[in-house]
């Protein structure tokens, strides 16, 4: 895929490009409202552009509408490992692009992003402002990173039980574990986690 946007005239990528950051994976518009959108004079261009782009499979069809083709969204995967010693120089090829929505199953309609709010999941990596996934489950493991209904108040807490019962433990040895006082519910399970850095 990368190979056939490298072969697009740069007139042709700028326009593969403002597609991609005004409609990302949605179906996109009517020839008419992209041209209104990104500033061409006539439709008739957008037309031209868009038949290129079909040709060459960066643009499919589907359900009788037109998608920017998934497999250009995303990171690069890079084909090796980094090592966290001595720098070295990266030889290897990039293998292909990834979408972290695919990767933590974001698309699916059981995943919801929740963003974090406070310090008591720092020993586990979690920050404030971090956002993190959640799978919708009304079941998890002992020791599973949850989002609880704790007494009707959501929180983000790591799942546990002894002899008193389920309660929620913080990973911030400033916060005090949480035993229910009437009720204690899961919403779902920590999948993954990402920050802004």
């Amino acid at each position: 895929m990368e190979n056939i946007i490298q072969d697009l005239t740069q007139k042709q990528k700028d326009f593969l490009q403002n597609l991609q950051e005004n409609y990302g994976t949605l179906a996109l518009p009517s020839f008419e409202q992209i041209k209104n959108d990104l500033n061409f004079k006539s439709k008739n261009s957008v037309k031209q552009y868009m038949e290129v782009l079909k040709d060459k499979k960066l643009i499919l069809s589907f359900n009788n509408n037109l998608y920017i083709n998934k497999d250009i969204f995303g990171a690069k995967l890079v084909a090796s490992y980094v090592k966290a010693g001595f720098a070295a120089v990266m030889e290897d090829k990039i293998e292909k692009r990834i979408s972290m929505d695919e990767i933590l199953e974001i698309n699916s309609p059981s995943t919801f992003v929740f963003k974090v709010s406070g310090d008591s999941m720092t020993d586990a990596g979690i920050l404030d402002g971090d956002y993190v996934v959640i799978k919708k489950t009304p079941e998890a493991r002992i020791n599973d990173i949850v989002l609880a209904v704790i007494d009707n108040e959501f929180t983000l807490k790591t799942y546990k039980k002894d002899s008193k019962g389920y309660y929620l433990k913080p990973e911030n040895k400033a916060y005090p574990i949480l035993r229910p006082k009437f009720s204690l519910s899961i919403f779902g399970v920590a999948i993954g986690i990402t920050r802004r850095i």
